[in-house]
Parts: C-alpha cells; sequence; structure tokens
C-alpha cells in the first residue's frame, strides 16, 4: 500500500489511479468467484475511461447474495468466464495506482481468480481508501462506503453494483485527498468533477 506522501506527489505529476470494485459470490476468495468488475480510470484532469463487465462464476448465485448486490444468475448466464475477460481488465488498469474501498478483500478475489488460471498477482500500487478514510477521520465511527458517500454528500446510483461503487470510491478518495492536501486556487480546474448520472 502506498504512503500518503507518494500517492499526493503521484496525483500532483499527473499519474493515472483506477478506482475499482468486484462483486462476488461470497466472501471466501479461495471457495467463491468475482460476479462483475467495475472500475474508473481517473487522474488530475478528470475521468479517463470507465469498465464494467459480468462474469459467469459457473456456479449458482445464493439468494442472499443477489439481495445485496442485485445479480441473479439469469444475468450471468452466457458472460464470459474470468479467464476469458482477464486480458481486458489487465489492459485497462494497465500499471495505474489501483484505489478499492476495503482493498485487500478486492484485491484476494483478483489474485485468486489469477493464480487459477496461472497468471501471477497484480503488482500496482494499492490505496485503500477504507484504511485511509480511518486514518483522516479517526473519529467518524462509520467507514463503510455507503456512509462515507452520505458524510461527503456523494451521489450513489447503484449501490452494491461495481461500476457505481467504484465511482463512488473514486469520488470517496479525491474528498480524502482533498481534507489532506486542501486544493491551491489555481488547481481548482484540475479537480476531476463528480458526475450527476
Amino acid at each position: 500500500m502506498l504512503e500518503i506522501e507518494d500517492w499526493l506527489q503521484m496525483y500532483k505529476s499527473g499519474a493515472v489511479f483506477t478506482a475499482f470494485d468486484t462483486e462476488t459470490t461470497g466472501l471466501n476468495p479461495e471457495e467463491e468467484k468475482i460476479l462483475e468488475i467495475g472500475a474508473i480510470s481517473f487522474d488530475k484532469l478528470g475521468i479517463r475511461a470507465r469498465y464494467n463487465v459480468l462474469l459467469n462464476p459457473q456456479k449458482k448465485i445464493l439468494p442472499e447474495i443477489t439481495r445485496v448486490n442485485g445479480i441473479d444468475d439469469s444475468m450471468v448466464s452466457g458472460k464470459l468466464l474470468f479467464a476469458d475477460n482477464v486480458k481486458h481488465f489487465l489492459n485497462f488498469i494497465g500499471n495505474s495506482v489501483l484505489i478499492a474501498h476495503n482493498a485487500p478483500f478486492d484485491l484476494s478475489f483478483v489474485n485468486t481468480e489469477l493464480s487459477r488460471i496461472n497468471m501471477p498477482p497484480l503488482q500496482n500500487e494499492t490505496i485503500d481508501t477504507l484504511k485511509l478514510s480511518k486514518d483522516t477521520l479517526p473519529n467518524l465511527g462509520k467507514y463503510n462506503l455507503q456512509f462515507l458517500a452520505k458524510y461527503f454528500n456523494i451521489d450513489v446510483v447503484n449501490a452494491h453494483r461495481a461500476e457505481d461503487d467504484a465511482r463512488v470510491c473514486m469520488e470517496v478518495f479525491l474528498k480524502l485527498k482533498e481534507i489532506i492536501s486542501p486544493e491551491k486556487p489555481e488547481d481548482q480546474a484540475e479537480q476531476p468533477q463528480s458526475e450527476q448520472q
């Protein structure tokens, strides 16, 4: 995980960041599979690209999972497997800095899926907005993504779907960055704008 000073310098120098999120069939990456990956690529000038894909987990989606993310068997039937789609995802993230809320969870799922097809784990530098929010706002008490969205007045369009969670994660990251290192007036034009969807 990157230190604050390092990623602040990278951000200011124009590095590319990718906020991403996974929806999964359960909580244990050794036994469960990825259902959906969403990602938003951005830099200090704004959003560069979006990525979203539903994946066929080759196993039944339990009702309790569908209740959380709204994804059911019919939505992933006939979709690509992770192995068939992985190159598109890896090309999208490239060598960008990855950002996720509770990053170890999402990284463990991606890396476990990669290991199943004999591919190496991700080597990207990573920022965890869960840890960052706890470090930056130690008295907040709650730190789940939806609570932080409400705290920062960020619009949530489709909670627990990967692309929208990735967008919210990006916006939380930018809010935390502003607290840690406020923009100077001449830099305001460079700040990625929140999107109304």
